[in-house]
């Protein structure tokens, strides 16, 4: 008489495969949600860099709002700037919150920051 050991299966059940599908999805969803702000930081940073080589505040405005409207900038506009100078050089500044909404009274807040170099 052969005793037969049975082989204790491995793998992951059809309920935990949907739960990590469904977070997956929820990751991918919010992911592309937040992209285009990102996006739009980096195009709002490198208007500010280049402001930044103006010599007055209305100039520096200037040379941010024609960049902004080049790259589609919608979050700020040159009267948001904060510009200062530090020695002889002009600091263009810059703050603005992103609200994501995620799903019923829920929403992501996203707060961006940052100076020209």
């Amino acid at each position: 008489m052969q005793v037969q050991q049975r082989a204790r299966q491995r793998g992951i059940s059809f309920f935990g495969l949907v739960v990590v599908v469904a977070a997956l999805v929820f990751l991918g969803v919010l992911g592309a949600q937040v992209f285009p702000t990102v996006i739009e930081y980096q195009a709002i940073a490198k208007a500010a860099q280049k402001a930044s080589d103006g010599n007055t505040v209305a100039e520096v405005r200037q040379i941010f709002d024609k960049a902004a409207e080049i790259d589609d900038i919608k979050s700020i506009t040159g009267k948001d700037l904060d510009i200062s100078k530090d020695g002889d050089r002009v600091v263009v500044g810059f703050a603005y919150n992103k609200e994501i909404h995620m799903f019923g009274p829920a929403f992501l807040l996203i707060k961006y920051a940052g100076k020209s170099k």
